[in-house]
């Protein structure tokens, strides 16, 4: 675990460093060409794209980039810049369609912009126009990113190559978002439609496509990121359930955000589900009447809190968290022999470190 660490922490130290400097950039050049209110969207974006994080998808591009033979430093460390503005991007529409107010422990973009919009004392719905506002800086971060990818120093098929992946995996992102949207609206979800909204919704985009992003730029044919396949959905869907866990039962402090805002929200998790399945009717009750409750109370959370813990689901998703880890680490034992030993070790390591994850 020390070893991923360090490795972690030093991909992370490179990415930060790209992303001040293009911020940077981007920040003056909108205020020149775009004046205060693009400015405001701009800085908006890069605000969420700086509060850090792990920085674990970019951290996948270099790997697999690097198990595969690529040795382009410079080059591979902005196209992990460019995943990590995906993952913003994707974060400003999560926290729009969600009602989040708070990321990272700081206002979402859309309230960023909201506030920003107030400030100007301006007459009409400062939350909507919020929303508009934020729409457009993902609309930009993205497109901003896709141009970081179509600049790499790399031979055009190649750019082609993973402009393509990265479309798909938008596709597939879409789709698990609209699953999860609407499994939060049916009064009756089962696991299976749980576990295709992890694996369209996080495992395809957090660790397939960057981990395919990364050996494609190293040349890497099909039977490569084939090969890495069932590794990546199973460690995209041990995160996730992970996530959801730490969403209800983790410590504000440590996540950023609120743990009463899955139940508000009324996402349906492994845990919510299993819960509904597993526990008395007057319970299944209460808990269908406070999954999507704005007004949730912390005390109604608390007991949400207990139905779930007592039902024995978040056992449940423990045990669930526990089979995808060994399924990941099952599949590199295939791993093919030319992949670079250090890179399968921190691929490894990221597998452990789910297990002990807190924010």
């Amino acid at each position: 675990m020390a070893e991923f660490s360090e490795q972690l922490n030093e991909c992370r130290r490179l990415i930060n460093a790209d992303i001040d400097g293009y911020a940077n950039y981007i920040r003056q050049s909108t205020r020149e060409q775009y004046g205060r209110d693009g400015a405001a969207v701009a800085d908006a974006f890069f605000d969420m794209l700086e509060r850090g994080g792990k920085r674990m998808r970019g951290a996948l591009v270099m790997t697999g980039y690097q198990m595969c033979g690529g040795q382009d430093l410079h080059m591979i460390v902005r196209a992990a810049t460019a995943i990590e503005m995906i993952q913003a991007a994707l974060l400003t529409l999560d926290d729009i369609q969600d009602r989040s107010v708070v990321r990272r422990g700081k206002p979402t973009v859309h309230k960023m912009l909201e506030s920003y919009y107030q400030k100007q004392g301006l007459a009409g719905d400062s939350a909507h126009t919020g929303v508009a506002l934020a729409l457009n800086a993902m609309v930009a971060g993205k497109h901003a990113a896709l141009m970081l990818i179509g600049g790499l120093n790399v031979d055009a098929e190649l750019r082609t190559k993973v402009l393509g992946i990265m479309s798909h995996t938008f596709i597939v992102t879409a789709h698990g978002q609209t699953a999860d949207i609407m499994n939060e609206s049916r009064p009756e979800v089962d696991e299976a439609a749980i576990d295709n909204m992890m694996e369209w919704k996080t495992a395809h985009y957090s660790v397939l496509n960057p981990l395919c992003v990364g050996m494609v730029l190293a040349g890497a044919g099909c039977e490569d990121t084939d090969a890495i396949r069932d590794y990546a959905l199973h460690t995209g869907k041990a995160f996730q359930i992970t996530d959801d866990i730490i969403g209800i039962f983790g410590d504000e402090k440590a996540t950023g955000k609120s743990p009463m805002d899955d139940i508000r929200e009324g996402k349906k998790t492994l845990l919510t589900v299993y819960a509904l399945q597993h526990t008395t009717p007057g319970k299944v009750a209460f808990l269908r009447k406070c999954l999507g409750n704005p007004g949730l109370t912390a005390d109604d959370f608390e007991r949400c809190r207990h139905i779930i813990e007592s039902s024995g689901a978040r056992r449940y998703a423990e045990k669930r968290t526990e089979k995808h880890i060994a399924a990941a680490l099952e599949a590199l034992k295939n791993a093919p022999q030319r992949w670079h030993k250090d890179q399968i070790n921190f691929l490894k390591g990221l597998v452990d470190s789910i297990q002990n994850r807190t924010n």
